[in-house]
């Protein structure tokens, strides 16, 4: 359990954030590392499908702390991989279509309906999520 755990903290959620952050988030494109980043999350996502050919959970034979983990960074795959997400990926789109059709998880899907959440990256959203961007003693980039 915590080799997975720490499989989906230090692999699949970093590379996952980095391939999202250099295709869609960077001010520049720089294409090694849209490279790098979005190969190294289809690597990660590749480890996954592998492991669970003929299997229903990450770990054991019961749903737990590792599925719940994994959902919420495969539940962006799209994001992070493209418009194809799982396809390449057909025991990794098995667990998650089973994953996602829990009842807790629907439960959890409607939690943010009627919630207006902030969508525009202005200067108060890029200085809170790009701290280091920013200059501590000036307004500017």
């Amino acid at each position: 359990m915590l080799s997975w755990l720490m499989f989906l903290a230090t692999g699949l959620g970093l590379y996952s954030g980095q391939s999202v952050h250099f295709r869609h988030k960077a001010p520049e494109k720089i294409p090694y590392a849209m490279n790098r980043y979005l190969r190294e999350a289809e690597r990660h996502y590749e480890v996954l499908d592998t492991h669970l050919e003929g299997r229903e959970y990450l770990v054991g034979d019961e749903y737990s702390i590792a599925d719940i983990s994994a959902w919420g960074w495969i539940d962006k795959a799209t994001v992070v991989l493209g418009d194809a997400g799982l396809d390449n990926y057909p025991n990794l789109k098995r667990w998650f279509a089973t994953i996602d059709a829990r009842p807790a998880v629907q439960k959890a899907r409607k939690i943010p309906k009627g919630i207006d959440f902030k969508t525009e990256l202005d200067e108060v959203a890029a200085r809170a999520l790009y701290p280091q961007n920013f200059d501590n003693n000036s307004k500017e980039a």
